[in-house]
């Protein structure tokens, strides 16, 4: 099993007295775990929707933003502008289509 993990995961593992086998990913293998890491975060949250995986999902995003460079305050401001548009999702609208 292939999957990314926390910063300090292997050196608990090995507190614990497992043996870890893990590399460090290339830049492709990176964004490649990071996607599917926060697939994981989202289906994992649709099965305990609680602050703790909410957290986890927040993680990873933090994460791809900082893989991808992009600027925290370009981000937040792109999503304002985009509200000011298209609005939120306060009113809780389903479409049927």
């Amino acid at each position: 099993m292939k999957k990314l993990v926390r910063d300090k995961i292997p050196e608990i593992m090995k507190i614990k007295g497992e043996k870890p086998i893990f590399h460090k990913a290339n830049n492709k293998e990176y964004w490649l775990a990071l996607k599917n890491k926060l697939v994981e975060e989202v289906n994992e949250f649709n099965k305990d929707d609680s602050k703790e995986e909410f957290a986890d999902i927040l993680e990873v995003i933090d994460a791809i933003g900082k893989f991808k460079k992009f600027n925290k305050k370009e981000i937040l401001e792109l999503k304002e502008k985009k509200s000011n548009i298209k609005g939120k999702f306060n009113k809780k609208f389903i479409l049927e289509i």
